[in-house]
């Protein structure tokens, strides 16, 4: 069967999150719906990453095989004009050719997130639901120190969701960038190979606090070290999270 490599992005607020739910709209329900309906068969996709209930996708990646050869072009003039006939907020971007043994997930070297946050007093209006909005002014710079300390490989149980499903808690952060990139926009840039469910949110909660200055690195380092989960900041809400891009 031939395999595709497709790239896509999509509003993640009309739905529960990426993983098809019995009774509830998924991104991954939608997706799979278009294509068996162009391709005359039922088909499944399987992802480089999960994204929870309001997460915005710029680049996730997904794999997908079908009973026959499509031109990668018909696949995704077909899957567009489905998804968006029936309302749905996702596009995708780009569909490769792909080698057998390809997966979407397990083939991976790593991932990268992107947590965008709105620092300024107006409230939001073009940027509602896509980002945090923060109101008082940030440290950036101390946000940026803190982070530092989370990079490299550690025990991230503080920082995860008490429902997350990974055998251990241990993940390498090999990138935790904050980055103030213009005078009312502040980005969190994540990279790894794999995170826990809630981490990045969890990252950003944590970060927020120290750029309030309630918190100071030495306030994150500890709640690090203490792998306790009640000892994180307030997880960020997930419409400021996007993943952004896999590498293979």
């Amino acid at each position: 069967m031939p395999r595709y490599k497709l790239t896509i992005e999509y509003d993640g607020m009309p739905y529960k999150g990426w993983q098809k739910q019995e009774g509830l709209p998924t991104v991954q329900q939608a997706i799979e719906k278009a294509m068996s309906q162009f391709a005359q068969h039922e088909v499944i996709v399987f992802a480089a990453g999960r994204t929870d209930a309001g997460v915005h996708a710029r680049g996730q990646v997904i794999h997908v095989d079908f009973e026959k050869h499509w031109k990668p072009f018909k696949i995704m003039e077909a899957t567009n004009g489905l998804l968006k006939f029936a309302g749905h907020p996702i596009s995708v971007l780009k569909v490769e050719e792909a080698a057998d043994d390809f997966d979407a997930r397990f083939s991976a070297k790593y991932r990268s997130y992107k947590y965008r946050i709105v620092n300024r007093r107006a409230p939001l209006t073009v940027d509602l639901e896509r980002a945090l909005w923060v109101r008082f002014p940030l440290d950036v710079d101390a946000m940026h120190e803190a982070a530092q300390k989370l990079v490299g490989e550690h025990d991230f149980t503080t920082f995860r969701s008490t429902d997350c499903q990974a055998k251990s808690p241990i993940r390498t952060l090999d990138k935790l960038d904050v980055n103030r990139i213009s005078e009312t926009e502040i980005e969190i840039i994540a990279e790894a190979r794999a995170f826990l469910h809630n981490q990045i949110r969890s990252f950003a909660g944590t970060l927020r606090l120290v750029g309030d200055g309630k918190w100071s690195k030495q306030d994150l380092v500890d709640a690090l070290h203490a792998k306790d989960r009640t000892r994180c900041g307030p997880v960020a809400v997930p419409y400021g999270l996007y993943f952004m891009k896999v590498g293979y």
